[in-house]
């Protein structure tokens, strides 16, 4: 993880398609640094993060929703 992005006060949104299921939970934050998407399991929630580029996460939103 980039060491700029500050994750201390990062507000987690939990995707609308893990429909509550035990197993398959992901969360965004918002609001994190400029350009910078970090995405975590929300079953772990201190374990690691990714961190994408606001570019890259939107053509992976962009792939997931064709």
């Amino acid at each position: 993880m980039d060491r700029a992005t500050d994750l201390s006060t990062a507000v987690w949104h939990k995707s609308s398609y893990s429909e509550g299921g035990a197993n398959d939970c992901v969360e965004v934050a918002d609001h994190c640094g400029p350009g910078t998407v970090p995405v975590r399991d929300s079953k772990l929630s201190a374990g690691p993060v990714l961190v994408f580029g606001e570019d890259s996460w939107s053509a992976f939103l962009a792939g997931v929703k064709g």
